[in-house]
């Protein structure tokens, strides 16, 4: 297309997750849920991670981080969706659209590698009991977490940068509910094969990395148990890792559902579905895993809420 024989989009609107208006409204109740379960599950997880003396350690501490990334993903997400179900015309600014596209890369390639750094953890600690707290040392645990956040940061500016530096032209409607790669994309009327390329190279670097760490860790911590004579004693190593085994679960399988399918069975319908699943539904369900499977977890609960109501008395 010659130069000026388009206008450069300012906006972009929106779809969002249905286009039926009889459903905004109850759909708009339905995530307004989930996001308050989402706040208030991860906030608490947060909290109780920080306070409670017998929470400080790095298990806790990976949990901690991955509640904050999971808040984060939500929020980036969440607000503007919900506000959408409640507009008519479903409208984001150029720039927002490019800031939502960042943060939102930031949180979920740091939830990616934040679920392999526990993975590791777990493997450390039921392999190498003895030399736990000495591997996985407090400033190995700063540096696993800073090293996280410092990668996802830089593949998110590459991606989003890479992807905002083509032009888009007249067609600015976005077939999704939030800015992502790969509605934009086919959006652009310049070329889109470094971009594309850019998004696809780091997409399966840290899907196929990050599972290689994760099988490798759990794969050793199966023949550690199985190694483990008295049934007791497997069933308790086995629910160390239990909550963190279904949510890895649930996440690689979402992830590997969308990045897997089949070129003729793949739609923006379905990613949508996807989307809602590891932008939304996940971020709610982490804290309800690690809180409801884990004893020290609900323990820690109920002396912050004990010790809570004890204060309210004495005021």
């Amino acid at each position: 297309m010659a130069p000026g024989n388009f206008t450069r989009v300012t906006e972009f609107i929106l779809t969002g997750v249905s286009d039926r208006p009889e459903l905004q409204i109850p759909l708009f109740f339905v995530f307004l849920v989930i996001y308050g379960l989402t706040v208030a599950g991860n906030l608490s997880i947060i909290t109780l991670t920080s306070v409670d003396s017998r929470l400080q350690t790095p298990m806790y501490f990976f949990l901690r981080h991955l509640a904050i990334i999971n808040l984060g993903n939500s929020t980036v997400i969440a607000p503007k969706m919900l506000i959408n179900f409640l507009v008519k015309k479903k409208t984001i600014f150029y720039y927002e659209c490019a800031i939502q596209l960042g943060v939102f890369l930031v949180f979920i390639v740091a939830e990616v590698f934040m679920l392999a750094v526990m993975a590791y953890d777990r493997y450390v600690a039921i392999c190498n009991p003895l030399l736990y707290m000495v591997v996985v040392s407090r400033q190995v645990c700063l540096l696993l977490v800073s090293l996280t956040y410092l990668y996802s940061f830089f593949i998110a500016l590459l991606a989003s940068s890479s992807i905002f530096s083509m032009s888009y032209c007249s067609c600015n409607v976005i077939n999704h509910y939030f800015c992502d790669t790969v509605p934009l994309l086919a959006l652009s009327c310049s070329d889109t094969y470094f971009p594309e390329t850019v998004v696809f190279i780091s997409a399966a670097t840290d899907l196929v990395f990050s599972m290689i760490i994760v099988l490798v860790s759990y794969f050793n911590i199966v023949l550690s148990i199985l190694r483990i004579h008295s049934s007791e004693g497997r069933k308790k190593a086995f629910s160390t890792c239990a909550s963190h085994m279904m949510a890895v679960t649930v996440f690689y399988g979402t992830m590997l559902f969308m990045y897997v399918q089949p070129p003729t069975n793949h739609s923006m319908d379905t990613d949508k579905m996807a989307s809602v699943f590891y932008t939304v539904v996940i971020p709610m369900l982490n804290p309800m895993i690690y809180s409801l499977r884990n004893k020290d977890v609900k323990a820690a609960l109920w002396r912050f809420l004990t010790n809570s109501r004890c204060s309210f008395k004495l005021m």
